[in-house]
């Protein structure tokens, strides 16, 4: 029988810790950049989207051409609305991946959501000849050509999208959204049909139901409408501002003008909620206020719906 000294249990001990420091030093930078990831990737998944980027950035660290890191950052700077750190990191993913079809996706999406409207109309071009057999090349090309109000365009790119995916509630709805500002009200309706048979629970599809029956004076059918839309979605500042708008028709002044405050709240740069109150006060007879309001309006969104229209009325009290 061998008999272990100290001596000896000292000198095993140090081999086992020897050979630890040899596991930790061979260990790659391909595994240490994965588990950074990894980290990075959990802390998305707990809404933790500041540590998140902080894993992925030590990620980057080990290795500058790490696309899935560049991308996974870029998505969580989305998520907190860093718009510009999200287009850089997306920048960076494509000079890793010069043809990757998602990050110019979203990328786009950034783009358009900065007010960067051409850059966004560049990469919905891209999109396309990297694959127009997607939904999502004709989806960003539709939004870009709505924000710079090329209506036709606009329609075109959304109905070529439904007709590669005509399940897609989104779509549709955007779809009849286009049809709405094209004064198409009709067909408009027709494909909100169609949308909520796919999607019930789509609360643009409501909202936008409503601010049609609102323009053919049907204000019981509008409200009606809005509502549903608020059930489904209660963080829409614009929903309350539309509901406000039929409450003061339906004759509701007071119950109108809090809903509008409140969307205001939610969303104090919100041209059509100013409209509204500047609408509330022609009804009250303030022609002071109500001028304040409607005369900026007139100003920076002549052709704005109602304004030229009460704002006469409001000179005229």
């Amino acid at each position: 029988m061998i008999k272990l000294t100290n001596k000896n249990l000292i000198a095993i001990r140090n081999i086992a810790f020897l050979s630890f420091l040899s596991i930790i030093s061979c260990d790659s930078i391909e595994d240490k950049k994965g588990r950074f990831l990894l980290k990075g990737n959990e802390k998305m998944d707990e809404n933790d989207s500041k540590s998140a980027i902080s894993f992925y950035e030590e990620a980057i660290k080990l290795d500058s051409s790490y696309f899935d890191a560049y991308y996974n950052k870029a998505m969580a700077h989305l998520k907190v609305n860093q718009l510009d750190e999200a287009i850089h990191s997306l920048d960076d993913a494509i000079k890793v991946k010069p043809d990757d079809f998602e990050s110019y996706f979203q990328r786009g999406l950034a783009f358009l959501d900065n007010g960067e409207f051409y850059k966004s109309r560049e990469d919905a071009l891209k999109l396309k000849k990297l694959n127009d057999q997607s939904w999502k090349s004709y989806f960003l090309s539709g939004l870009v050509e709505e924000k710079l109000k090329n209506y036709p365009e606009a329609l075109s790119s959304f109905e070529k999208a439904v007709s590669l995916d005509p399940k897609n509630s989104d779509l549709l709805v955007n779809q009849a959204t286009l049809l709405y500002y094209l004064k198409q009200p009709e067909t408009a309706l027709q494909i909100l049909e169609k949308a909520e048979i796919v999607n019930p629970t789509e609360p643009n599809l409501h909202n936008l139901r409503s601010m049609i029956y609102f323009d053919a004076k049907l204000y019981p059918e509008a409200l009606e409408a809005v509502e549903k839309a608020i059930a489904l979605d209660k963080g829409q500042a614009y929903f309350y501002n539309n509901k406000g708008l039929y409450l003061m028709y339906l004759g509701k002044m007071e119950d109108g003008l809090e809903l509008i405050n409140q969307s205001l709240k939610m969303d104090s740069k919100n041209p059509y909620a100013l409209r509204n109150k500047g609408i509330y006060y022609v009804f009250k007879g303030d022609k002071v206020t109500a001028l304040q309001f409607l005369n900026d309006l007139s100003e920076n969104y002549p052709d704005m719906d109602l304004v030229q229209e009460y704002l006469q009325k409001a000179q005229a009290l």
